[in-house]
């Protein structure tokens, strides 16, 4: 078991129009076993009532702190900004769409300490969002290199915690989709290797509509990823979209957002 007081979690939320899923998202935080966290929620210009619905909370717990963007810049200017805002030892990802399960940050905490890791995930549920079943559980990967990172994203972002005190603060490179899964390579760069936990921590929640469910539209996100962000060339670029491509198709890989 941890010691409660000893290492503060900041925990980064973007939110845009997330009214339909912001309760239950900030209940699976306030209900976690681990209590020594800070949930720093950054609103990307949210049109409906998401930010009424957060400052409830704001008012009735210290550790829940709010900002909001005067225009959409997207997940990763709102996540980068609550990064920035962050006063935590480690800093854990959790989208206003996702829920976390009760005992997510003890568990997870305690497996970084005992493997003295810079960067950690975990398996997690794949939730159907209109009906709320189980469509299948991700098995974490044990280990993931960069060489596995750039075949496909092993790490589901909002399982993912990272230590301020190894690393610093890392941010997400600004592209519009797929911010995630260059932080993580930024990160393993560093590390040489990350290790994940298998137990299922995390609920994913996944829209039929979004631009995360049709594998075609994100090829361009994902060339655009290998090309701009990671600086691949084209041969390196073509073969990672291949490889990307075919493991999605397979299901072998964890979901960023």
């Amino acid at each position: 078991m941890i010691e409660q007081p000893k290492h503060l979690v900041s925990i980064i939320t973007p939110t845009f129009n997330s009214a339909q899923y912001i309760d239950q998202c900030i209940a699976s935080v306030l209900s976690q076993t681990y209590t020594n966290w800070e949930l720093i929620i950054t609103d990307d210009f949210s049109q409906d009532n998401t930010i009424d619905i957060i400052q409830k909370y704001v008012d009735s717990d210290s550790r829940i702190k709010l900002f909001s963007l005067s225009k959409n810049g997207g997940p990763g200017v709102a996540r980068n900004n609550s990064i920035k805002n962050a006063n935590g030892s480690f800093i854990a990802f959790l989208d206003s769409d996702d829920q976390w399960m009760s005992t997510k940050l003890e568990k997870q905490l305690n497996f970084m300490l005992m493997h003295d890791l810079a960067l950690s995930y975990t398996s997690y549920d794949v939730i159907d969002d209109e009906e709320g079943t189980v469509i299948r559980t991700v098995i974490a990967k044990g280990e993931v290199t960069i060489g596995d990172m750039l075949k496909s994203n092993y790490i589901g972002c909002s399982t993912a915690i990272y230590n301020v005190d190894k690393l610093g603060k890392v941010y997400m490179p600004l592209i519009r989709k797929r911010q995630d899964y260059g932080l993580w390579i930024e990160i393993i760069k560093k590390t040489k290797v990350t290790k994940g936990l298998k137990e299922s921590l995390t609920k994913y929640m996944v829209r039929g509509n979004s631009v995360s469910s049709n594998k075609f539209k994100l090829i361009s996100y994902q060339w655009e990823f290998y090309n701009d962000v990671l600086g691949l060339n084209f041969f390196m670029s073509v073969r990672s979209i291949i490889y990307w491509f075919v493991y999605s198709l397979l299901g072998i890989k964890n979901k960023g957002k």
